[in-house]
């Protein structure tokens, strides 16, 4: 099993003020959350840098991912390490990323850029159902989602600001792979929590 927040940004989003050295140091430092999807918004700059900063690493792993401004809300593409060609349709981004084996989440569903209800019109792999920065009965409302479309439910602290990091993750009944990861993420094999405990570096 394994420990896993599935939605960060980095300097490289426009909104964003995480150095990528900080989000490796502090991973490195962490005492359970040992992998971390980059999320940044519609680009991959931030991933690529992240994972050049913990290649030297040995107990962390760097997912590539993605989150798209798509029309009508924001989606995150997992395991993909590029962006997709425009018009960012829905359509667009489930193709794109099923053609590179990715996976695409809902982002906080009914939080502003969020799908909601238009989440129940396509197929996705999962919906974030305990984002970090969400209002609880917004993350609640996500997870009325998630199990009406029988989908999974994961976690992603959503941090934009270094004292926003590690709030919520995602455990996932997979080794330190991020193909296994995925795999797992896909079947179901998740739990989301709270990192309640107060973690200070």
């Amino acid at each position: 099993m394994i420990r896993v927040d599935l939605h960060l940004h980095t300097t490289y989003s426009s909104d964003a003020s995480i150095p990528p050295k900080t989000i490796v140091n502090q991973l490195h430092a962490h005492p359970f959350i040992k992998a971390v999807a980059i999320t940044d918004h519609n680009t991959v700059r931030g991933y690529y840098r992240v994972q050049e900063l913990a290649s030297a690493e040995q107990d962390m792993l760097i997912i590539p991912g993605i989150e798209v401004s798509a029309i009508g809300g924001d989606l995150i593409v997992l395991g993909v390490a590029e962006l997709p060609s425009k018009p960012w349709t829905i359509e667009n981004v489930i193709d794109f990323a099923r053609e590179r084996d990715g996976l695409v989440v809902v982002a906080h569903p009914y939080r502003a850029y969020g799908l909601g209800d238009l989440a129940k019109n396509y197929g996705f792999d999962a919906i974030e159902v305990l984002n970090g920065i969400s209002a609880p009965h917004v993350n609640k409302m996500a997870e009325n989602l998630a199990k009406a479309m029988c989908l999974p439910g994961v976690a992603g602290s959503d941090a934009h600001r270094a004292d926003e990091l590690w709030t919520v993750y995602t455990e996932v009944q997979a080794s330190s792979d991020t193909d296994e990861i995925l795999k797992a993420v896909k079947k179901g094999l998740v739990r989301v929590a709270y990192a309640r405990k107060s973690i200070h570096f």
